[in-house]
């Protein structure tokens, strides 16, 4: 029995990587192979040598499609089989393997916009809606807008699944997120990325476009971040908190390279205002969401637990992410 795979890939799309996928036709039982793209239309070669390899290593249901149809990740690689430069999943792949005996887990929240017709989902026409207040969480048609997509999408992530924690309605008209997790760094990665592009895929039924722009509207708006929860098995057990609190001046020497890597445009949105620190300090604290790394109280209480790094954008790539956290703390 034949079946349709939709390979997905990363691009070398700049400032932002835009994800890309294509079908193929499969016979049940057959090995998912490697297949080749034209990266000088994704701007991953040039045309004069143009092919490079899609690898799967990550896949599960279609739940678009249903039946025995799947979603396959896959990462990139040149045409002599060697890591392509836009592959971020590799050197996680490293790190994973490296530091597998501190069992790190994720969590990774992602915030999004919803488009139509150029501006956010819910808005009206040449204006703007009521101030920021009653949309987070949100609920009446007067407050919440693209809820028929955002439920759609949660039954899409189930029924691949995908480890997806939980949605809700965000501060701004428009805005919403969803969560990732808890998972290992390779699992919580994959996963967030089919989610992505589960996403698109979705919003194209509704000609809603869906943005991971970090301050899609200027002005007294809430940016969109993906804030990114973190643990090790010796944060998560007795005396944890103080591994934690180690954890900290790692962090604040790696802050430049960190503020660097936690995607395009994060100035807009780290400014200190709009329940964000600034991206040119480090801070952290006990429950404070103007932190660049807040402790959860729950944390603090137990003495044990993760921490919440606020700083990264809603674009993201979540491999790097995911890899500067290992390398600050883990190594």
């Amino acid at each position: 029995m034949a079946f349709k795979a939709e390979y997905i890939w990363i691009d070398g799309t700049k400032p932002t990587a835009l994800l890309r996928s294509k079908t193929r036709v499969l016979q049940e039982g057959e090995e998912l192979p490697e297949w080749s793209f034209d990266g000088s239309s994704t701007a991953q070669a040039e045309g004069s040598n143009s092919d490079c390899l899609l690898r799967p290593v990550f896949a599960c249901q279609d739940p678009i499609r249903g039946g025995h149809n799947k979603l396959v990740l896959c990462e990139v690689f040149n045409a002599d089989g060697t890591v392509h430069v836009s592959n971020k999943r590799a050197r996680l792949r490293e790190l994973a393997e490296k530091h597998a005996d501190q069992e790190a887990w994720f969590g990774i929240e992602q915030e999004y916009t919803m488009f139509q017709n150029g501006r956010p989902l819910g808005w009206p026409e040449g204006g703007y809606p009521a101030p920021q207040g009653p949309f987070y969480c949100g609920a009446g048609a007067d407050h919440v807008y693209g809820r028929a997509l955002v439920e759609e999408h949660l039954d899409a992530c189930m029924d691949a699944g995908l480890a997806i924690y939980g949605i809700n309605a965000e501060v701004m008209p428009g805005q919403w997120e969803f969560q990732i997790g808890t998972a290992g760094p390779l699992e919580v990665s994959d996963h967030l990325t089919v989610a992505r592009w589960l996403l698109f895929r979705m919003g194209e039924d509704y000609d809603v476009s869906v943005t991971l722009h970090p301050k899609p509207v200027r002005g007294d708006w809430n940016g969109a971040g993906a804030h990114t929860n973190f643990s090790t098995k010796a944060m998560r057990s007795d005396g944890g908190l103080d591994v934690i609190f180690a954890c900290m001046p790692k962090l604040e020497a790696r802050a430049a390279l960190h503020i660097a890597n936690y995607g395009h445009a994060i100035e807009q949105r780290l400014t200190g205002l709009h329940e964000t620190c600034s991206y040119k300090d480090f801070r952290w604290g006990h429950s404070d969401r103007g932190a660049s790394i807040r402790i959860p109280v729950a944390t603090h209480a137990a003495g044990k637990g993760y921490f919440e790094d606020r700083r990264p954008n809603s674009n993201i790539d979540p491999y790097v992410v995911c890899a500067l956290l290992m390398e600050a703390c883990c190594e």
